[in-house]
């Protein structure tokens, strides 16, 4: 079992395993097929607001609701499916992109979260949206 001196070290390596994708490069992706999972708490979802189009599946059931053979899957948790996760600023998104990618999904995080989103002109609806659902589209900035 690997062990780590810091957090900045697990995160480090987490980020190793990843494609981080700038919040543009992100809406691109998910213009091509991909879908965005929002892992935030509902409190942190109500304060900063959602990405449309996105799934909602706060961390702790994550992987559950992501894998495909898992027994309590997503119906949008089909083989190939490419996650895009985001968070409140792009760090927990890491850690738990890096946990797909060892379950074998394809994952990657947005650098900076919904804050890097936001920053980049990209929409953000009001929170907060119920757990396992799909963000609608009514849109704000």
């Amino acid at each position: 079992m690997t062990t780590y001196a810091s957090v900045d070290d697990l995160l480090a390596s987490a980020r190793h395993s990843l494609e981080r994708l700038e919040p543009l490069d992100a809406y691109a992706r998910v213009a091509a097929g991909a879908l965005i999972v929002d892992i935030r708490p509902a409190w942190q979802r109500e304060s900063d607001g959602e990405i449309p189009g996105s799934v909602i599946v706060e961390r702790n059931h994550l992987e559950w609701r992501l894998h495909p053979a898992s027994g309590a899957s997503l119906p949008q948790a089909r083989d190939g499916q490419e996650w895009i996760v985001v968070c409140t600023e792009g760090y927990t998104s890491s850690l738990a992109a890096s946990a797909l990618v060892s379950l074998g999904l394809p994952a990657s995080d947005i650098v900076g979260g919904i804050h890097g989103w936001r920053a980049a002109g990209l929409p953000v609806a009001a929170g907060p949206t119920p757990v396992e659902t799909v963000v609608g589209v009514t849109t704000s900035s």
